[in-house]
């Protein structure tokens, strides 16, 4: 076990090393304020505060930790060999940087709190952030800072045998609409017909009705394909459906379809289901706890887990309203149009919430890539390139991937191929 000498623990404090120590390294830690207990410890040990007790292994603390509420942070960011740094500590620091404040700012996503300018949607967006704005957007850094710490570590306490980590994948499939044709009911059948033939798009008229007599499979169904995959390895994908109800950002089938009902169920035998809740929910806890009941009823069974309609987040009542509804596990941490770490780590971990200064039993599974990220690179092979470099960046630090597909995104349609080999590619690289 770490023993972690410092002048005033905090739920800053042991929130942040509990992230690096024990869920990044695998690491048992524990905290002291009595210079007698520190002495004493026979095990691996540092000090986190302003000045060395003797030459043991000591990182200067900056006063983020140990502060409440928010302030107007002064961040210069530094390169740090192969990444970058901030909060930099002085010579007499075992690091050059405070891993552990700089490291608290990216989790609790401190930044996202503070004045910054939102998208159409009312989300925050990668080009506000820090990371973005100092290139280190595509690196876990609190991962690789934690490794950092690791090798110092090591170098200290020759003899303390580390746990090892493996990489894995966590698959996150989004459902808001289940089928593109199918089970969408007379008024928008005909309707969705009228517009084809409008629009002159007889090729999708043609499609519309051989999908409708039962000709053609619905080209948004790739459920099977789903299942077969996931019949294949030991990993659960997460399947989240949106069960809201129809509204202008919202087109789901109606979950008072039989059919829909049925699909649910059967995903629901083989993958963790969840719910993608609806763009109206998110501001309406009512609305959610009644999308949350819909779901339940149906599987049986407490829903893995939820992803917000288009990714928005409104921190931190976004996540309050998960936890007053004692759901444990969120998915919607990460950019719809960026690829990269927007929490700066690839380790799933507890929302903190700021204004009460408290860790939260709310876990963040952030995901490096959406689907519709990769669209802006043309190229197949562009694509498969940046996939490439995401997984490697994880690997490297033995982290969890997420990648965010959609149902539609894994079909034949001319705008998402080559998706299932991205997937596919995504899949064997946890072998």
């Amino acid at each position: 076990m770490l023993l972690v000498y410092t002048h005033k623990i905090t739920p800053r404090l042991t929130y942040t090393f509990k992230h690096i120590c024990k869920r990044v390294l695998g690491l048992e830690v524990s905290f002291t304020s009595k210079v007698e207990d520190f002495i004493a410890h026979d095990s691996i040990k540092m000090t986190y505060t302003k000045q060395p007790l003797s030459n043991e292994l000591f990182v200067r603390s900056n006063e983020l930790l140990f502060e409440t509420g928010l302030s107007d942070l002064d961040i210069n960011v530094q390169q740090w060999d192969e990444t970058k740094g901030f909060f930099a500590t002085g010579e007499r620091s075992d690091l050059p940087f405070d891993i552990f404040a700089a490291s608290f700012y990216l989790l609790s996503r401190y930044e996202e709190y503070l004045p910054h300018v939102k998208d159409t949607y009312g989300r925050f967006v990668a080009t506000e952030s820090l990371a973005y704005n100092h290139k280190f957007l595509n690196q876990p850094v609190v991962d690789i800072w934690a490794k950092k710490l690791k090798t110092v570590l090591q170098e200290r306490f020759e003899d303390y045998e580390f746990p090892e980590r493996k990489y894995s994948v966590k698959p996150v499939i989004d459902v808001p609409m289940a089928y593109y044709y199918r089970k969408k009911g007379l008024l928008r059948s005909v309707g969705g017909a009228v517009n084809d033939l409008r629009r002159f798009k007889l090729g999708q008229f043609y499609q519309r009705f051989s999908v409708l007599m039962g000709f053609k499979r619905d080209p948004y169904d790739t459920f099977k394909w789903i299942i077969n995959r996931q019949k294949t390895f030991k990993f659960k994908f997460m399947v989240l459906f949106l069960v809201g109800d129809y509204s202008t950002y919202d087109k789901n089938i109606n979950i008072n379809k039989r059919e829909f009902v049925t699909l649910i169920k059967s995903m629901a035998d083989y993958c963790n289901v969840g719910i993608k809740a609806s763009y109206l929910a998110l501001d309406d806890i009512s609305i959610l706890k009644k999308e949350k009941s819909k779901l339940e009823s149906i599987i049986n069974t407490e829903l893995k887990g939820v992803r917000h309609s288009y990714s928005k987040l409104n921190l931190p009542v976004s996540y309050r309203n998960l936890i007053e509804l004692e759901i444990n596990q969120d998915f919607s941490m990460g950019y719809v149009d960026t690829l990269g770490f927007r929490a700066g780590t690839c380790t799933p971990f507890q929302f903190y919430d700021l204004d009460y200064e408290v860790q939260t039993p709310l876990q963040i599974n952030p995901y490096q890539f959406i689907d519709a990220a990769l669209l802006k690179y043309k190229s197949q092979l562009d694509k498969v390139e940046h996939l490439q470099k995401i997984i490697k960046e994880v690997k490297q630090v033995d982290g969890t991937l997420i990648p965010v597909f959609h149902n539609y995104s894994l079909s034949d349609m001319s705008r998402w191929k080559g998706y299932k080999s991205l997937f596919n590619l995504i899949l064997d690289s946890a072998e």
